[in-house]
């Protein structure tokens, strides 16, 4: 949730979801199609991606085991 600030930054209005259930993923696309050119993973099992250096997704792994503090 440390994200939420720079995720309000991103330039895009628009917000695409999937849930992989069966890998507890979730994909949140900021950017239709999206082609990252670069990735990072945080501390917290979150990948951020990019597309020449602006944020076009991040991706959350064991999605189902996160609570909100």
């Amino acid at each position: 949730m440390t994200l939420v600030p720079e995720l309000l930054e991103v330039p895009y209005s628009r917000i695409w979801t999937s849930y992989d259930k069966e890998a507890d993923v979730l994909y949140i696309n900021f950017k239709k199609p999206s082609h990252a050119d670069d990735s990072e993973i945080t501390d917290d099992d979150i990948i951020i991606r990019y597309e020449k250096g602006e944020i076009l997704g991040i991706t959350i792994l064991n999605a189902s085991r996160r609570k909100i503090e």
